[in-house]
């Protein structure tokens, strides 16, 4: 079955990250995600940039590790996923697992996110968590909703 068409732009505030996220992979996270055709910044940044954006979008004082600005969802998926490099890299570290393999996953839950799925409530949340299960696992990764 032939994937969405996919228009990507990577950007690095930090050059250290583009070896973590190469480009054929993060398409290929991206485009096991999607369900229709996209055009999809993933911009990493550092924990300043991404505190001021989370603050500014959210009204929350802290960084987090990604941020979903979803601007069209039909009848193409246009949107900015901001990952916020050191809040990934405390969350690997602190849970003990693989960085790039985490980077992947906050890829595909923010292109979830920027077609519509949410974990607002216990059953969005178990639908989201499910689905990127699904995603991690068809992409080889594990699965990160099981310990």
């Amino acid at each position: 079955m032939a994937r969405p068409a996919l228009t990507l732009s990577l950007q690095f505030a930090d050059a250290s990250d583009k070896t973590l996220l190469p480009r054929h992979k993060v398409k290929r996270w991206l485009a096991a995600a999607l369900s229709r055709p996209a055009e999809i910044t993933v911009r990493c940044v550092e924990a300043a940039e991404g505190r001021n954006l989370n603050h500014d979008y959210r009204g929350a004082d802290h960084a987090t590790n990604v941020l979903t600005f979803a601007y069209q969802s039909e009848p193409k998926v246009v949107a900015d996923l901001v990952l916020c490099s050191p809040v990934i890299r405390r969350e690997a570290a602190e849970r003990e697992i693989d960085l790039q393999a985490h980077y992947a996953h906050l890829v595909v839950h923010g292109a979830l996110h920027a077609q519509g799925l949410d974990h607002q409530d216990q059953a969005t949340a178990h639908a989201m968590e499910t689905a990127e299960s699904e995603i991690l696992l068809a992409l080889g990764l594990r699965d990160p909703h099981r310990d």
